[in-house]
């Protein structure tokens, strides 16, 4: 059911900081932000164009990567610097490099296995029924009620890069290419998508959350990893496998891939994502969305404008332009990318709001 737009819902309620600190106005919306995600992702029905300060993550404590990867915020709280880092969920240790805002393996550990082949013997798989999920659960109910859409994120990638934590990047782009290894890898792919949705059903048990958020980068600044056979082969029937279980669970799966990955994006749709939002500087995103957008929700870069040159109107003017050309089309949907997030200030995102609320009002 459509909802009438007012002008009083272009009061700012507050400022959001997005994706590299970027400041992003959240509007006095009619309804919920976490409700419009849904309504946009889930039903296909979007409110608004969403920018991204609908939604945010929570990476709980009781999952080893997110201290490894020095990302934990149980009770709205975020750990010190100094407490970054540690073991994963499979022992790995991981060191916290301030100036890169992430984490890498520790230099020096040796890697699990060399071979792929070898992978049953080497992996100690972890007793995730042994975390507390119970004070876990209570720690965090108060965190978890507010009015944006809930996402867990799984950091330590898919299969891909689960593979580099273990083999080390060198080892791992072979063994996807060697045929020895392959039939190994599948039965690899298999078991981690188990446990993945064994912590997803965890989750969904502890937490009131909304979908789940899977890294998994493919890909460099300008080619992939591998190619899409490999990846079709591979890696995309183990991440339906997985999509599938969160599909069942009501919630939504969203995709994190980095890299020049505008030719795996079939392999994407057909993992079953929901979203994926391309590195902007190096994958055409309307070009996907024009020939995609009808089959994976994407996260798509405005054409840029000079806060400091444009004039009003011209801003306005291309905001517009923008949602007379993505917000058409009632079968294809797409998200702000994260990237424009400097640039969603001011009458740009006053008018993006506004003339997408009224041009989803009438579709």
């Amino acid at each position: 059911m459509a909802i009438p737009f007012h002008e009083d819902e272009l009061t700012v309620v507050e400022i959001s900081k997005a994706f590299r600190d970027a400041s992003v106005p959240v509007f006095h919306y009619p309804i919920t932000m976490r409700e419009a995600w849904k309504r946009m992702a889930l039903d296909k029905k979007p409110v608004w164009m969403c920018t991204g300060v609908e939604t945010f993550s929570f990476y709980p404590d009781i999952i080893p990567d997110n201290r490894a990867r020095g990302y934990v915020n149980d009770g709205g709280r975020r750990i010190k610097e100094e407490e970054k880092g540690g073991r994963d969920m499979f022992g790995i240790e991981w060191i916290y490099v301030p100036v890169a805002e992430g984490s890498m393996e520790k230099p020096g550990c040796p890697h699990l296995f060399e071979d792929a082949n070898d992978w049953k013997a080497a992996v100690k798989w972890p007793d995730i029924d042994s975390w507390d999920w119970e004070a876990s659960k209570k720690e965090n109910a108060e965190f978890l009620k507010n009015d944006q859409f809930r996402y867990i994120t799984f950091l330590n990638g898919f299969g891909f890069e689960r593979l580099i934590s273990f083999m080390g990047f060198e080892a791992a782009a072979m063994a996807l290419v060697d045929e020895e290894q392959q039939d190994a890898l599948k039965e690899l792919f298999d078991r981690l998508s188990d446990l993945y949705c064994r912590i997803i059903d965890k989750c969904c048990e502890a937490y009131d959350i909304d979908g789940f958020i899977v890294h998994d980068d493919w890909g460099t600044q300008r080619a992939p990893f591998f190619s899409f056979d490999t990846g079709r082969e591979l890696l995309v029937p183990y991440m339906k496998k997985v999509t599938d279980h969160i599909h069942a669970k009501g919630k939504v799966a969203e995709l994190h891939s980095c890299g020049c990955n505008e030719m795996q994006i079939e392999n994407y749709i057909a993992g079953g994502w929901d979203i994926w939002g391309p590195m902007s500087n190096i994958n055409n995103t309307q070009r996907l969305f024009e020939d995609y957008g009808d089959k994976i929700i994407l996260g798509v870069m405005p054409d840029l404008y000079d806060p400091k040159v444009d004039s009003e109107e011209t801003i306005r003017e291309k905001a517009n332009a923008f949602v007379q050309k993505f917000c058409s089309d009632p079968d294809k949907i797409c998200i702000i990318n994260r990237y424009f997030g400097p640039y969603l200030q001011g009458v740009y995102a006053e008018e993006l709001y506004k003339a997408s609320r009224m041009k989803y009002e009438n579709c």
